[in-house]
């Protein structure tokens, strides 16, 4: 069942492709996550821009 409501999104997304404008838009966003990402990984990542994951909650009993 979720195939076929793919293929209908499909169909209709051909016949009625995205402007020009806003698959640039896409690939903008696409980019710069990837750049972030990637800034992140070489280590050139400010650590003020870092938050701390939360490693669980940590119950105190009485």
């Amino acid at each position: 069942m979720n195939n076929l409501i793919w293929l209908i999104r499909a169909s209709r997304w051909a016949r009625n492709p995205p402007s020009a404008q806003r698959v640039k838009l896409v690939l903008a966003v696409i980019a710069a996550g990837l750049l972030l990402a990637g800034l992140e990984h070489v280590g050139l990542w400010p650590d003020w821009a870092t938050t701390e994951r939360p490693r669980g909650i940590q119950l105190q009993r009485p």
